[in-house]
């Protein structure tokens, strides 16, 4: 049987988190966080991670306003999400991303993780969010 793992994305004009699920596609995880120095580059940084990991899936945080609609930020992730999919051909997901750094940070201060230390983890742990968001939503049976 043959597996495939799920990513999560936290996009952001400069630094971008990533999280990988584990093989049976239950639980995630926190991977990395590395600069955006520009969307190709992201794209085939990212494509790289599709394919070392074997990642069908992707989603994406999608920042909606508090009422729910989309912004301007909201259309840049889109079209992100459109590019990462057209090139690496997996299937993009956009997950409501509103208020997961603040969540984010909750978890890191309640680890007892300090601020210093929490600037670097927190756009890799609102990745691990997102997917974990995703997971929960399309949960089969």
């Amino acid at each position: 049987m043959r597996y495939t793992r799920k990513m999560g994305i936290d996009y952001g004009d400069k630094r971008i988190g990533v999280a990988l699920t584990d093989a049976l596609c239950i639980i995630s995880s926190p991977y990395e966080v590395f600069q955006n120095q520009s969307m190709q580059q992201s794209i085939n940084h990212i494509d790289k991670l599709i394919k070392e990991f074997d990642v069908d899936e992707v989603a994406l945080g999608l920042p909606l306003n508090m009422d729910g609609t989309e912004g301007e930020r909201a259309k840049l992730h889109r079209e992100f999400g459109e590019a990462l999919a057209n090139f690496s051909g997996v299937k993009v997901f956009y997950v409501d991303e509103r208020l997961t750094s603040a969540e984010a940070e909750e978890l890191l201060i309640a680890s007892g993780v300090r601020r210093e230390k929490r600037k670097e983890l927190i756009d890799k742990i609102s990745a691990q969010i997102i997917l974990q968001t995703y997971l929960n939503q399309t949960k089969r049976g």
